[in-house]
């Protein structure tokens, strides 16, 4: 009995049933966001007047701006500190507790982030430290650490070290010889690492709520918006959202076939 090539029908309805729960939400924000009526609910015709009613919402602003910062700063932490760590697992061998340390490095992606977020609570209370701006990029990192680690390492594990020890062969030095050779080779992980670290910190609520007493991200600035009614505007700063992370996503994407080209 052979199979038979190509989509059946049933495959291709799932398959845009499946597309449709995905996408089709965000594909009415996007139309809504230039909805030229107040309500959310009923279309009043193509209009820009949120967009700029955006810029004049400066709360909403500077939560959009203090999460991008949060974002960018708790990324490029948790993308060095991840490729360091799965450097560590994947080139150091056996070590005494290693076993620990792996579970420690990827025990936040098992945590609820209730209790991460707690925990940090906690800890941010013990040694006095005042919440805010680092305590919330200290807290993103913890848990988009694991991500960076879990991507690098699968990386490296087939990476081929031939290369390498050809370059140590040829009298390079070691440190040399990651930055010229094992760096490039293993940058798309990083830079993958990095945009998947930077989109969670960017899309998240529950451990900015307990890290951050007073610092107001664009979660937590519409979770209190959305409770006394959808603005228009909300629609707005989404749009720009998902604009801004795709454009990244397909630079990425080009930056990475040029490079293997």
């Amino acid at each position: 009995m052979t199979m038979r090539h190509g989509l059946s029908r049933f495959n291709i309805v799932s398959l845009s049933l499946g597309l449709a729960f995905l996408y089709l939400p965000i594909a009415i924000l996007i139309i809504y966001s230039f909805n030229a009526s107040r309500l959310v609910s009923v279309w009043g015709g193509w209009s820009l007047r949120w967009y700029a009613a955006l810029f004049n919402d400066s709360p909403l602003v500077e939560a959009a701006w203090l999460s991008l910062r949060i974002a960018f700063v708790s990324a490029s932490i948790a993308t060095v500190l991840g490729t360091l760590a799965a450097i560590a697992l994947v080139r150091s061998g056996y070590f005494r507790g290693r076993t620990g340390f792996a579970a420690l490095i990827y025990a936040p992606i098992v945590m609820p982030e209730v209790i991460t977020g707690l925990a940090l609570l906690l800890l941010f209370v013990a040694i006095d430290l005042g919440r805010g701006f680092w305590t919330v990029t200290i807290a993103h990192t913890t848990v988009t650490m694991c991500f960076a680690a879990l991507i690098v390492q699968s990386r490296l594990v087939s990476f081929d070290r031939s290369v390498e020890e050809a370059a140590v062969d040829l009298g390079c030095p070691p440190i040399r010889t990651f930055f010229v050779i094992t760096l490039p080779l293993i940058w798309p992980a990083i830079a993958a690492a990095w945009i998947l670290a930077f989109t969670l910190s960017l899309d998240d609520f529950v451990l900015a709520s307990f890290a951050g007493s007073g610092v107001t991200t664009l979660p937590i600035r519409i979770y209190s918006d959305v409770r006394l009614g959808v603005k228009p505007e909300i629609n707005a700063i989404c749009t720009l959202m998902i604009l801004f992370v795709a454009v990244a996503l397909v630079a990425f994407s080009w930056l990475t076939r040029r490079r293997e080209a």
